[in-house]
């Protein structure tokens, strides 16, 4: 094995050289001193740690972590989406629902329509009743009184005639 130096002295006279690629790349790296506790065992020497992070260490962050992973795994990527595209797909599911509805209401049955005809119906015939009763409320007394003298008079023409 070469020397750092002999490496060196290599490439500074023959840059053009075909040496070892592989190794000229790894001078750089090899001229730094390694430091000396990975090879001593000196118990006076203070050997470095990594520092503890206290936002990762933290419980929040454990959990919103493991939370992403989860959500990463099932395909549920946090959606940073602006507010203009969440309103326009709100209103493109809301339309979405809506046709749906409309396209069941479209769907019923001939037993439903008969149904739904006969409510209406009973509900104009109900109007009308409320219509002429608020009439006839309102209407000036001669005229409720004429009203009774013609029923009355009809009443006793059907009891002769039978």
């Amino acid at each position: 094995m070469k020397l750092k130096a002999e490496y060196m002295r290599d490439l500074v006279d023959n840059p053009f050289e075909d040496t070892n690629l592989k190794d000229a790349y790894l001078i750089p790296r090899s001229i730094m001193a390694e430091p000396d506790y990975i090879e001593d065992d000196n118990p006076e020497l203070i050997r470095p740690q990594k520092l503890v992070n206290p936002v990762k260490m933290s419980r929040n962050h454990q959990d919103l972590h493991r939370e992403l992973l989860m959500n990463q795994k099932r395909g549920l990527a946090p959606q940073n989406k602006p507010e203009l595209q969440k309103v326009m797909e709100k209103r493109k599911r809301d339309q979405v629902i809506k046709q749906k509805e409309e396209a069941a209401q479209k769907k019923k049955s001939d037993f439903e329509i008969e149904l739904l005809k006969r409510q209406q119906k009973l509900e104009q015939l109900e109007l009308e009743n409320q219509k002429l009763q608020e009439e006839q409320e309102n209407a000036p007394e001669f005229v409720k009184v004429k009203g009774n003298l013609r029923r009355t008079g009809q009443e006793v023409a059907q009891a002769q005639e039978s």
